[in-house]
C-alpha cells in the first residue's frame, strides 16, 4: 500500500471517529452521521489499497 493513500485513509478513519464522537457528545445527529460517513470512506479507501496490493504482488 502506498504511504500516502494510506495515511489518507487513517486520517479519514481518526477525523470520522472524532466528529462522530463530538456529534454525540453535543447531541448533533447530522454531525455523528457525518463522522460515520467520513469513516466508511477511509474503510473504503483502505480496503481499495489492500485489493491493489493483492494484485501486484
Amino acid at each position: 500500500m502506498s504511504g500516502t493513500e494510506k495515511s489518507k485513509a487513517h486520517a479519514e478513519q481518526a477525523k470520522g471517529k472524532a466528529k462522530e464522537t463530538v456529534g454525540r457528545a453535543v447531541g448533533n445527529e447530522r454531525m455523528t452521521a457525518e463522522g460515520r460517513a467520513d469513516q466508511a470512506k477511509g474503510n473504503a479507501r483502505h480496503a481499495k489499497e489492500d485489493i491493489k496490493d493483492t494484485f501486484r504482488h
